[in-house]
């Protein structure tokens, strides 16, 4: 549910994000955010740690691919030296 609220800024450029708005969105110290700017609008978005969520499929496609080009684990290892 959107939730609106009034800040104000600092001398410093410092912005508060209000505290029902921190704990409902799980901000913590720290967090960072991209900021962007056009016209009279800033949108704060903030930036995650990326979710693995498709990673299993990835590691199984990429297994499969090695598989058919006939890869091994030594092809591997000799490609991790040469880089």
């Amino acid at each position: 549910m959107e939730q609106v609220e009034v800040t104000s800024m600092s001398s410093r450029g410092q912005v508060v994000i209000p505290q029902n708005l921190r704990e409902s969105m799980r901000l913590d110290v720290g967090a960072k955010f991209v900021v962007v700017g056009e016209g009279d609008t800033i949108v704060l978005k903030k930036i995650g740690i990326p979710q693995f969520e498709g990673f299993g499929k990835l590691l199984k496609t990429t297994q499969e691919w090695a598989q058919k080009n006939g890869l091994n684990q030594k092809d591997i290892v000799e490609a991790r030296k040469r880089v």
